[in-house]
């Protein structure tokens, strides 16, 4: 079970999401602005936390930023607002994943723990591999058990599932990889969010690479491949 920091300036929100969660047997802690959970989360060690973008004192977007820059704690970001620039937004900060307000609770708990099934196995992943990647003569470097990119030598910050999608997609080079297969293997084979998700996080992907970006190839009508040159 898992220690939830639920954050939301509604009272009713918190309350409805600690009424399914602690039905669920986890513990809930309730922050009603984005102060507050940064505070929060730097006093006490939560499994994943739940934050709403638009709050009183500091919104989730800059609280999502301040808690990265301590904790790779997951993040799952409520807001009212779909569009995807607001998505983009959200993963840009460094979220793990955005529902979109009304939501069912649990749904929300659903992804809960599909956030948190991968955020195990990629650990997992992570501590059996001891593996540097270079390409075009070291200009891009991998890390991944690290989780560190470098391009061009300069270090290169990505949100969690942007490092996951990437290091996914650099284990398997030269492989074609469906769409579904990606959202399944980096989101979870229980992920409830929109397929679209997996073509915001290769835009960011791309646009992390700068120039390298050539490397993720679009396979029209059947995903993406990291394709390494010759």
């Amino acid at each position: 079970m898992y220690h939830i920091l639920v954050v939301d300036d509604e009272a009713r929100i918190r309350s409805i999401i600690r009424k399914y969660a602690e039905f669920e047997g986890h513990t809930v802690t309730e922050a009603g602005d984005g102060m507050e959970a940064v505070r929060l989360s730097r006093k006490e060690k939560f499994d994943i936390i739940i934050l709403d973008i638009m709050m009183p004192e500091l919104d989730g977007f800059s609280a999502c930023r301040e808690i990265r820059k301590s904790s790779q704690t997951p993040i799952i970001m409520l807001s009212a607002r779909g569009e995807e620039y607001d998505k983009i937004n959200g993963f840009e900060s460094g979220a793990d994943d955005y529902v979109v307000k009304p939501f069912s609770p649990r749904e929300l708990l659903l992804r809960v723990e599909a956030v948190m099934k991968r955020t195990k196995h990629t650990a997992a992943v992570a501590a059996q591999q001891n593996q540097v990647l270079e390409f075009d003569n070291g200009g891009l470097k991998a890390d991944l058990t690290a989780r560190i990119v470098y391009v061009d030598g300069a270090r290169v910050e990505m949100s969690p599932k942007e490092y996951e999608l990437f290091f996914y997609l650099l284990r398997n080079r030269n492989v074609a990889l469906k769409r579904e297969t990606l959202i399944s293997e980096v989101w979870g084979y229980d992920f409830y969010g929109d397929a679209r998700t997996l073509d915001t996080h290769i835009k960011l992907l791309r646009k992390s690479l700068g120039k390298y970006s050539d490397y993720i190839v679009t396979l029209r009508g059947v995903g993406y491949r990291f394709e390494e040159k010759k």
